[in-house]
């Protein structure tokens, strides 16, 4: 039994006809209604509550935006009426909000509450006769550099429930001042939940404190969340290079999303906000001991799905943030959402002294909230970031179901390898001549001071990078490298092109790396094609004899209109030829080449357009005959080489059910003839960080 995506709902499909679509969205906290046929999540940008109907989870249907009159935080459901924490808060010295209740069927407001300050959490007690509300009256993280305390303190609300109704008038106030050895007289309740005796626990994230409170609205318990040391990590960031060998030594827990696994046991994820997160979640005992922690375990085994966000790591890493316990049959579960990783770890807690990580599960971009529907084997995460404003992919809701099947993610994956490999921003691929299934990669200048070359096993399933080889120039990782294109070059070693940026002071070039991955020879371009070029150079590179054929992603300054040059280089002759490709129609954005593979009488060519999810429509790959592989020298006029549909590489992009990748970005053919395909997933920056990575089968010689 395995969970995989089977939906994917993007946030705008909820907005009204004629209402502005490009004005940015989100899915944050997420709940179900009680009979799981409907999710209902916050949208704090539009000020609503999102409904969707997932009667059919695999075609989700929208049931629009229910207007809150400030910012939603989060949702409940409990019977016919979802309860809805809304931050109306002039300012953070003036916190306010209410709790608005909500006609589900009719989506109409039935009724407020003045909560009395900024609302974040809240929950549901499991008989439906009260909520919890943490009023977190959050810091400004710009007044003294975000340093606390910063008065008015926060405080959880007990709020009853009656015949479907909020009962404002017997609201009762749970201060928690006075409990935390960091800012005891500040505490910022930040996460709440409800056990089956009552019971409400609350997270301190900035405080670093957990506090327990009883049936009867006084606190029983509460102790230091504590810190971890890890080692292992990785924490500088804007490097452009991944490597586990450092150290944080009593790092801060700071939890965020907590939640009860039973009654005597806590569960937490581990953000950090204020001085602290530590990289993963941990099982606490009611009194504060440690039932389980997983230091930098789980961070370890984002990275080697290719998720690991090194430019925006810092010092919190993947940044589990939100916890969700159920259990689906006999086995209890813990999923943990790592905001910044964009995945969602799947855990067996059947014994929760040993956690077991069973799978991890592809998200939009940044999860925020989940919810788990065990009646109907569903679970659903809630994906925050909207980048419409950079042309990028919108916020989701993406559903997952349990099922008697493996599971289809990760595709590619460095788990097994001798060493932790962190990876990603997959660009160029090249078989191996002699053995099938052995296919050779190259990652881009996104990780500029970390270009490799990895070895990829692709005979099982998922595929397994197996080795990383560092491309070094003098000893040192080579710099001024953007590594688009990889072929071999018949002598146990490689060539790689290089897309330049002049601006960067970065060149387009050819360069000749050995077995050992040591720079060898560096080839500049010529001239006359020096005079036109523009950032957008090399894609792709493959070997044909003494001639190296070169893939230019986009028009250069000397190309017509919808054509791009298929440069030669003849490494015998140190001579430059060329021909032109005719490129499809360009819709929205542009449309270029990113991948070229010389496959017997054929040279096999990626052509793709720039756009995302549902704005996606180029993505395809076409062939050209080597008979018309004959260039002219450059600078002068040029064959035009006509082109032949092979595949429509969209429908690929879907088997995951989520949203369309921008890019493709390498092709490999390998000696058995199957042609092999993986996506570039940006390093996690402004991305999913999906990697996606497939056969298409044989491929005509």
């Amino acid at each position: 039994m395995a969970f995989n995506r089977i939906a994917t709902f993007a946030t705008p499909r909820n907005m009204a006809a004629g209402e502005d679509t490009s004005r940015a969205s989100s899915a944050e906290i997420i709940t179900a209604t009680e009979d799981g046929m409907t999710l209902l999540y916050t949208d704090s940008p539009l000020g609503v509550v999102g409904a969707v109907d997932i009667t059919d989870p695999q075609a989700p249907r929208p049931l629009g935006n229910i207007a809150m009159g400030g910012e939603p935080t989060t949702a409940v459901v409990i019977g016919a009426r979802a309860f809805a924490a809304v931050n109306t808060s002039a300012s953070y010295a003036e916190p306010s909000g209410k709790l608005v209740t909500i006609d589900i069927a009719a989506q109409t407001v039935l009724s407020e509450c003045d909560l009395g300050g900024q609302p974040d959490s809240v929950a549901r007690a499991k008989d439906g006769s009260f909520l919890a509300i943490a009023i977190e009256n959050e810091r400004d993280e710009d007044l003294n550099d975000g340093q606390i305390p910063q008065m008015p303190a926060g405080f959880v609300v007990k709020l009853p429930v009656k015949d479907g109704m909020a009962d404002c008038a017997a609201m009762q106030r749970i201060e928690m001042t006075g409990l935390a050895a960091i800012a005891p007289e500040d505490p910022e309740p930040e996460f709440v939940d409800i056990n089956d005796a009552g019971e409400i626990v609350v997270t301190l994230q900035e405080n670093n404190h957990i506090v327990i409170i009883g049936a009867d609205g006084t606190v029983t318990g509460h102790f230091s969340a504590g810190a971890v040391t890890l080692e292992g990590i990785d924490l500088t960031d804007e490097r452009g290079a991944i490597r586990f060998s450092e150290t944080q030594a009593d790092r801060k827990r700071e939890p965020d999303g907590i939640k009860w696994l039973g009654t005597d046991r806590l569960v937490t994820a581990n953000e950090g906000d204020y001085e602290g997160g530590s990289r993963g979640w941990t099982i606490f005992k009611r009194d504060g001991s440690v039932v389980y922690e997983s230091g930098a375990d789980f961070e370890h085994a984002v990275a080697q799905i290719g998720h690991y966000p090194d430019r925006r790591s810092d010092a919190k890493g993947i940044e589990p943030e939100s916890i969700e316990v159920a259990t689906f049959g006999d086995r209890p579960m813990v999923f943990v959402a790592a905001e910044r990783a964009s995945v969602v770890g799947v855990y067996d807690v059947t014994d929760p002294s040993a956690p077991v990580l069973t799978q991890i599960l592809p998200s939009g971009v940044s999860p925020e909230g989940m919810v788990a529907i065990p009646a109907r084997n569903l679970l659903a995460s809630a994906n925050e970031v909207d980048l419409v404003e950079d042309g990028g992919v919108r916020a989701h809701v993406m559903v997952y179901e349990l099922q008697d099947a493996p599971a289809a993610y990760p595709m590619i994956t460095s788990q097994g390898a001798d060493e932790l490999i962190g990876w990603g921003a997959l660009s160029g691929l090249v078989a191996d001549a002699d053995r099938p299934g052995l296919l050779y990669a190259v990652n881009d200048s996104f990780f500029g001071y970390q270009p490799t070359i990895f070895t990829i096993d692709a005979t099982q399933k998922p595929a397994r990078i197996v080795a990383a080889l560092p491309v070094t120039r003098g000893g040192m990782p080579a710099q001024k490298l953007d590594m688009e294109g990889i072929t071999l070059d018949g002598k146990g070693g490689f060539w790689v092109a290089s897309e330049g940026r002049s601006d960067q002071l970065v060149p387009h070039a050819l360069y000749s790396v050995n077995a050992r991955g040591e720079v060898r020879k560096e080839i500049a371009l010529p001239a006359a094609l020096a005079a036109s070029e523009i950032r957008f150079g090399f894609e792709g590179i493959t070997r044909v004899g003494d001639m190296l054929w070169m893939a230019v992603q986009r028009e250069w300054k000397d190309d017509v209109a919808g054509e791009v040059k298929l440069i030669a280089y003849n490494t015998a002759e140190d001579a430059w030829t060329a021909v032109r490709y005719p490129l499809d129609a360009k819709g929205e954005g542009w449309i270029g080449l990113s991948e070229i593979t010389a496959h017997g009488d054929w040279f096999y060519i990626v052509e793709r357009d720039n756009q995302i999810g549902g704005t996606a429509k180029v993505k395809r790959l076409y062939r050209v005959p080597a008979a018309q592989m004959i260039g002219a020298p450059v600078g002068g006029d040029l064959p035009l080489v006509q082109k032949e549909l092979v595949r429509d590489l969209l429908p690929d992009l879907a088997a995951l059910n989520g949203y369309a990748a921008e890019k493709i970005e390498g092709l490999a053919i390998d000696a058995a003839g199957e042609g092999w395909v993986v996506t570039d997933n940006d390093g996690v920056d402004d991305s999913s960080g999906e990697t996606l990575f497939w056969s298409i089968g044989k491929l005509a010689e």
